[in-house]
């Protein structure tokens, strides 16, 4: 891995970490705020929301901006974001540091690849945007459950400090390691935005919205159901998220060889699967060893999904190349919230956590009808399809793609390899 590589994966890394470690937490920060476990989950949708409406408003606000410089503004903002978290003297004002926090998120993903995919030798900038990505897949391994651990022993504001720490450190990695570009070419965002209003690629999005809010309703009260249900340890809820990291990864490279095989079964199959489990967790979970298998399982089956998700969109949104990667961040985070919201509702409508796992598994039906409209023949775009067939060979490998948890998926959309190429004309 080449240095500037480096620098964007360990922001990547601390970017990952802040945001799913609030779940691991959510009784401390329950406890501590004197709030509910629902209006604690709702510091998950509150980021969530801020990065769905933050990433293509942030994305556009620093198009004009030097690249390197981009990226430097918004590692600083989520320093300030995660120091404010750390400070927050109640609810709101850690709700609102949150949602400070989520500015950087969808924008930094977006105009990272874009760097990452300038920095690659030709016919490689898949491969080095999945290594950018993989700082996100590693957060959910290693800084989560680490992150988890260190709030439940020294408070969950020793968390945010040192997500902060790890902000400072790749600021000043990115500062170090990464070179200067061209300033990109001015883009008309006016006719990419038209582009956005296309049926098939709405629904591609609704179909990323779902499927991630059928993981998130579960995956927001993880914690406190594995504590109320499963009986663990806190040390036991580390080590659960700790097997839930690893089924993501599992789950990302089974992802990449079924979206080769064929987007839509491959969705099909993730939406099926992920609902049967997720079923299944309503039984499993009041047993130590099979909650752990069962969690495993879900998680692997929950993270295929991303390869195949953002292909999707990809293929529908040709007419907007530059926009449509942010907006899938944008989607799968509104997707996070729906999820945290209903997962809440359900606990505060008297069903008990058990009934998380039902709910879930509902909203990975509804995500199933949706992927089998979005994916319909009628509506797939076939110059779009001719243009990125090669690159979802390469992109939907798991030697290329690494998505992250939350469904960001590493593969470069077809506008992206223009903008590199693009890019490395002008430096």
């Amino acid at each position: 891995m080449s240095p500037a590589l480096l620098a964007l994966a360990i922001s990547t890394f601390a970017i990952g970490t802040t945001e799913f470690v609030v779940m691991g937490l959510l009784p401390e920060v329950a406890r501590d705020l004197a709030v509910s476990i629902p209006v604690a989950g709702w510091l998950v949708g509150g980021y969530a929301l801020g990065v769905a409406f933050g990433a293509p408003l942030m994305a556009i606000a620093t198009r004009k901006l030097e690249r390197k410089a981009a990226l430097v503004l918004l590692m600083a903002i989520f320093i300030a974001g995660n120091v404010m978290c750390a400070t927050a003297g109640n609810y709101w004002l850690l709700m609102a540091a949150r949602v400070v926090t989520s500015l950087c998120h969808g924008a930094f993903f977006g105009i990272g690849s874009v760097v990452a995919a300038t920095l690659a030798a030709p016919g490689r900038q898949a491969s080095a945007v999945s290594l950018v990505f993989a700082g996100l897949t590693i957060s959910n391994i290693i800084g989560v459950p680490l992150g988890t651990a260190l709030g439940q022993h020294e408070g969950w504001r020793a968390t945010f400090w040192a997500v902060s720490g790890l902000g400072v450190i790749a600021l000043a990695s990115l500062l170090a390691l990464l070179p200067r570009q061209t300033p990109p070419a001015g883009d008309s965002i006016g006719r990419e935005l038209r582009g956005l209003a296309d049926r098939g690629l709405l629904l591609a999005l609704a179909t990323t919205v779902m499927s991630s809010a059928a993981m998130f309703t579960l995956f927001t009260y993880i914690a406190p159901l594995l504590l109320d249900v499963t009986k663990l340890s806190p040390e036991g809820v580390t080590g659960t998220l700790l097997v839930a990291g690893v089924g993501a990864t599992v789950g990302n490279l089974v992802g990449g060889r079924m979206a080769d095989a064929g987007i839509r079964r491959s969705l099909a199959i993730t939406f099926i699967s992920t609902a049967v489990i997720a079923a299944a967790f309503a039984l499993t979970a009041r047993s130590f060893v099979l909650a752990e298998i069962t969690v495993f399982l879900w998680s692997a089956a929950s993270f295929t999904a991303g390869p195949a998700l953002q292909l999707n969109v990809v293929n529908h949104g040709h007419r907007a190349p530059n926009l449509v990667a942010t907006l899938n961040i944008g989607a799968f985070n509104l997707g996070n919230a729906i999820g945290a919201w209903l997962g809440g509702v359900t606990i505060d409508a008297g069903l008990g956590l058990g009934a998380v796992p039902i709910v879930s598994a509902l909203a990975a039906l509804v995500g199933l009808a949706v992927s089998r409209l979005a994916t319909a023949p009628a509506l797939m775009p076939k110059p779009a399809h001719d243009a990125t067939q090669a690159g979802a060979e390469t992109h939907a490998h798991p030697a290329s793609t690494t998505a992250a948890p939350h469904g960001h998926a590493a593969p470069a959309p077809a506008g992206l390899q223009a903008l590199a190429s693009d890019c490395a004309a002008r430096r």
